[in-house]
């Protein structure tokens, strides 16, 4: 079941919300965690228990990790007469202890191993070891949580339905966002706010993002299936250019979809907005493009690889292994075979190559990191999608035809796609001007608006209905 299934926007998302709307606040937590649970057995039903198993062994580990004093025998802050928190911060035993640090060791090593483990194995044994649905996602979390409560970030005891649903709540179990415990709708008992406005707010972000998931990632998308189809040695090299725009901008909605709407139900169920995108096609440079472009994932990498590794503050060659390490990683995140580790390293070369010797002349003219982005990103992505290293060759001599690779197959096979495709090109420029979306959220309560978000959500379900949607491209990482 994913956000597009009918049977989630009929069936489980409505029950859900008045039961948990009708509930009182209380058993907020343990509703959600249980609704969190259900929606992920439709999924990944033999994968329950071992979700469940590692949310308690993560709370429990946690629980010596940090050691609070005072009253909070829940978790939450206690409130003084006048309804102010009153902090009262948790202290450990010792702050660097050798039974503290072992138990943060512990934890990693046994997340760390479970998502190793499966990454491995999905490569090593395709189709015996299969990949869990979200694992990446909420391994990450659970390691992040870990090591916030070693350096203290988290400043409350933990509290065990109230870490349970941070571990598995359904807007972002599948493909994140990354969220922090800390960041404060976990932390404290007023990191939620139930108001009509925000649950209004959030219902518009999720249509938009069933929108752009429906109406434009899959019909873009359709081209790139039609290329991979007719064969990368029989394309010419302007249809080679429209396939890898084609893909880039069905990647692009896919996630920018997805993440409005995790970012939407999670409004809708009292939380903070996210914001996984920032207009990332408005970058200044490759680097920008990847500090906007799923944002929570690479705070993850910058905050828990990048900085402790040392970051910037090191030498200069430093800074380029650590750079290339967490690039590495990076890609080999997103997949075991050896394209995603190409492609995490040339995006690690490039953002180097800013950082150090085109530095000065891209301040000289910013027109030159525009242009990277525009063009570079969608090479790159390229090499994300194709995982044989021989179509991936294949497909760069047609894109770049030299050394016999010239030849062009048929001439006019790109005119016959564009006129088929040029409205679905055309949209997604036009939603990636970072004015276009300020434009719509300015004027989302304005009735017309309101008319137009309900005649978008019905042709949405429209084609829900009737045409068999794909599953969200990072189900896969």
């Amino acid at each position: 079941m994913s956000f597009t299934d009918i049977t989630f926007i009929a069936r489980f998302l409505p029950i859900f919300l008045a039961v948990y709307y009708i509930a009182p606040n209380r058993w907020r937590d343990p509703i959600l965690f249980i609704g969190s649970l259900i929606f992920y057995a439709f999924g990944e039903p033999r994968m329950v228990f071992m979700l469940l198993l590692l949310v308690i062994a993560n709370y429990l580990m946690g629980r010596v990790l940090v050691k609070p004093r005072g009253v909070m025998e829940e978790g939450l802050p206690e409130l003084d007469e006048n309804g102010n928190i009153i902090i009262i911060p948790a202290v450990p035993e010792a702050d660097h202890s050798a039974k503290r640090k072992a138990i943060l060791i512990l934890s990693v090593i046994l997340d760390a191993g479970v998502l190793i483990f499966f990454k491995a194995g999905a490569l090593i044994k395709p189709g015996q070891i299969m990949l869990p649905l979200g694992l990446s996602f909420y391994i990450f979390k659970m390691i992040s949580y870990q090591a916030d409560l070693y350096t203290g970030k988290i400043k409350f005891r933990p509290e065990f339905f109230r870490t349970a649903v941070y571990f598995t709540m359904f807007p972002q179990i599948m493909q994140g966002p990354i969220m922090r415990y800390s960041a404060g709708d976990f932390e404290t008992a007023h990191g939620r706010i139930f108001s009509f406005s925000r649950f209004e707010e959030g219902l518009v972000q999720a249509v938009l993002g069933i929108g752009m998931k429906v109406l434009l990632a899959d019909r873009i998308g359709i081209l790139w299936n039609e290329i991979t189809k007719i064969g990368y040695e029989s394309i010419s090299t302007p249809l080679a250019w429209m396939g890898a725009f084609a893909y880039t901008f069905q990647l692009y909605f896919d996630f920018w979809g997805y993440s409005l709407i995790a970012s939407g139900l999670g409004m809708m169920l009292g939380f903070s907005e996210i914001i996984n995108f920032d207009h990332p096609y408005a970058a200044k440079n490759i680097a920008d493009f990847y500090r906007r472009w799923h944002a929570t994932l690479g705070f993850w990498f910058r905050d828990y690889i990048y900085i402790p590794l040392g970051g910037s503050r090191v030498s200069k060659l430093k800074v380029i292994r650590n750079l290339l390490i967490v690039w590495a990683i990076t890609g080999l995140w997103h997949g075991g075979t050896l394209n995603f580790l190409i492609w995490g390293l040339v995006l690690g070369i490039f953002i180097i190559l800013e950082k150090f010797p085109l530095k000065k002349i891209e301040k000289r003219i910013p027109l030159l990191g525009h242009l990277a982005v525009w063009v570079i990103i969608p090479l790159t992505w390229v090499i994300f999608a194709i995982p044989n290293l021989h179509d991936l060759g294949v497909y760069f001599l047609r894109l770049f035809p030299l050394h016999g690779g010239s030849q062009i197959v048929a001439q006019n096979d790109w005119l016959i796609l564009l006129k088929q495709y040029a409205p679905y090109f055309g949209a997604s420029v036009f939603l990636c001007i970072p004015a276009v979306a300020k434009t719509i959220r300015k004027y989302s309560r304005n009735q017309i608006a309101i008319i137009c978000f309900l005649i978008l959500f019905w042709i949405s379900m429209y084609f829900v209905v009737t045409q068999q949607s794909n599953s969200f491209m990072y189900f896969s990482f």
